[in-house]
């Protein structure tokens, strides 16, 4: 069989599979509001239950405790490697600084003194941020960082962000919305100028994680702590079959098993390359190396820190005005509708166990770039 059918496959039955699942699941054969975008609420998400939030938290304080002190779990870590000889922010670093400072004043401000631009803030402000961060690489490393050194990775990895991420949306339809957009079918806009404006927005993901992933990993302490730790024995074979088993669960049974969208599809891809002897953070940690993994892990959680709370901030007040009226102008606004344990909302529609999802989805984010650069011939690699 080819190289490339054997890494389509795989990728085609996370697509294919809650179809059929759904087919004898759904009277219509399809989850409510299937296709509708962007997405929308879909009533009928249970409510909170004791039981399924301490599992779950349960396993949060143990990812938590292995990230904060990996001692505890069998690492020796390594020796670090010399520090990089810092360097001046580059001139990229302040013009980031500036978009993400105006836009962010602006989202946050739902100022109409520029007219309609308001509507369109989010993804400025992102691209800003994701400058600035870009340029804070360089100066941490000497001069080197994704626009610097890495100017085609920049490039493709903003390209596939808009197909990766909307990859998340159509899984996001067989858990029964467990996040929507309602300003989405509210706002002024035309519906065509509010597809383009998320389409926008999805360029942002992968770019962003990355430029985190290469900050963390410019401290050579944090590398070598994930190093020389416990040979996880991962079996590609097995983890195609139990990425099979947890899309097909989480589309029958989509509350239970709802966090199922970011470990099914995540299992299968990674899985395959294993048998293929292709490289993927997991195949690391398979060797005790979790550096890369756990690394680029933290990196979507603290990128989803922010996510979470300049998303809340855009609609929950108006701190430059707080006696004027509360506008919904962000188009990108998102709610989380997650059954069982929707509490704990700190500044943020996330509630806290929510934000653990963000560390599957970094690695995922990661494989999934390395499985479409083998596929098309690019370079998936984020050494600087």
């Amino acid at each position: 069989m080819p190289l490339k059918l054997k890494l389509l496959w795989p990728f085609l039955v996370t697509l294919l599979l809650p179809l059929v699942v759904a087919w004898f699941v759904y009277p219509n054969h399809l989850p409510p509001s299937f296709g509708t975008f962007p997405p929308v609420e879909v009533p009928g998400t249970p409510g909170f239950n004791w039981i399924y939030f301490t599992v779950l938290a349960i396993g949060g304080l143990a990812v938590t405790a292995l990230i904060l002190f990996p001692k505890l779990f069998g690492f020796q870590g390594a020796t670090p490697a010399p520090k990089p000889t810092p360097t001046s922010f580059p001139w990229w670093f302040w013009v980031g600084a500036a978009f993400m400072c105006a836009f962010w004043w602006l989202m946050w401000s739902r100022s109409t003194l520029f007219g309609d631009l308001v509507y369109f803030s989010f993804s400025p402000m992102w691209w800003g941020f994701i400058i600035m961060l870009d340029g804070i690489v360089y100066a941490r490393t000497g001069g080197k960082s994704l626009i610097r050194n890495r100017p085609t990775l920049f490039i493709i990895s903003t390209l596939f962000s808009v197909f990766g991420w909307y990859y998340f949306e159509y899984f996001d339809y067989f858990v029964l919305s467990n996040w929507y957009y309602p300003n989405g079918v509210t706002s002024p806009l035309s519906h065509a100028t509010v597809v383009a404006i998320f389409l926008v927005a999805y360029s942002t993901v992968w770019p962003a994680i990355f430029e985190w992933y290469t900050l963390l990993n410019s401290y050579p302490k944090l590398v070598a702590r994930y190093q020389n730790g416990p040979n996880l024995p991962l079996q590609g074979s097995w983890l195609i079959i139990g990425g099979i088993v947890v899309i097909a669960a989480c589309v029958a049974w989509p509350y239970p098993v709802f966090w199922g969208l970011w470990i099914g599809p995540l299992a299968m891809i990674v899985g395959q390359l294993m048998r293929l002897g292709i490289w993927t953070p997991m195949e690391s940690v398979r060797q005790g190396n979790w550096s890369p993994a756990i690394l680029i892990a933290v990196a979507s959680l603290f990128n989803g820190f922010l996510w979470e709370f300049w998303n809340h901030g855009s609609e929950a007040y108006n701190p430059f005005n707080m006696s004027g009226p509360i506008a919904q102008v962000n188009p990108n606004y998102w709610i989380y509708d997650v059954p069982y344990v929707n509490i704990i909302h700190l500044y943020s529609e996330m509630p806290l166990l929510g934000y653990f999802g963000y560390l599957p989805f970094g690695i995922f984010v990661w494989v999934m770039y390395i499985w479409a650069g083998k596929l098309f011939g690019w370079r998936s690699d984020l050494d600087l």
